[in-house]
């Protein structure tokens, strides 16, 4: 996990880093990076950046390249501009959506869809009040990992903004707080990513939005 976050998102790294560890198929090793708003990705690793993107409407965003059933590579944004606001300056707040970010570089969903609060970051819970994983997360992890653990390299060409694999968006499905895009590329790896939006934008989701500052 590269750590590219400025010095006020630091310790919810380190805090999400450590409850995301606490899983028995996950050894995940922070590496210091440099602060980073573009947040380009790195074969073979995760990356986490902050930086001021504009009133976008979204609070968080997720995405993983997949290659093949392996995550190649993925990134973590957390939009400033909101949480300058002072009803997400709060550092439980800021906490649940770190938390949920990585969970998704890990490959994870949500555990519903509806809203309730299932006491994981993992949830759509509008309160943004869960900064922890919980056990089933961690079972659904065992899930994924527990059977695939195997030698097979996940860094593959044009992962990284090739040009020669630029990609074509195939869905797109919007959901009351979340946004989930595939898009695929020409030599058939995909991109996958998910916004998590503020409150005051779910629902209302402007094609726009999906400017995340690339």
């Amino acid at each position: 996990m590269i750590d590219a976050t400025t010095s006020t998102w630091d310790s919810h790294l380190t805090e999400a880093i450590k409850d995301w560890d606490a899983s028995t198929v996950l050894n995940v090793v922070k590496e210091a990076g440099s602060e980073q708003k573009q947040c380009r990705p790195v074969s073979g690793k995760v990356k986490s950046c902050n930086g001021n993107y504009g009133q976008n409407g979204w609070l968080g965003l997720a995405q993983i390249w997949l290659s093949g059933d392996h995550i190649a590579q993925g990134t973590a944004k957390m939009n400033d501009t909101y949480f300058s606001w002072p009803q997400y300056n709060d550092p439980i707040k800021r906490q649940h959506v770190m938390c949920q970010e990585i969970g998704h570089d890990w490959g994870l969903g949500h555990q519903d869809e509806s809203g309730a609060d299932l006491n994981t970051c993992m949830d759509y819970a509008n309160a943004l009040d869960n900064p922890d994983p919980n056990s089933h997360d961690y079972q659904q992890l065992v899930t994924i990992y527990g059977s695939h653990l195997d030698t097979t390299s996940t860094i593959a060409a044009g992962l990284a903004g090739d040009d020669s694999a630029r990609p074509e968006r195939v869905e797109r499905n919007d959901r009351i707080s979340e946004s989930i895009i595939t898009e695929t590329y020409r030599d058939g790896s995909q991109r996958v990513t998910h916004i998590l939006w503020a409150l005051e934008t779910r629902g209302h989701a402007a094609e726009h939005a999906f400017n995340h500052g690339d």
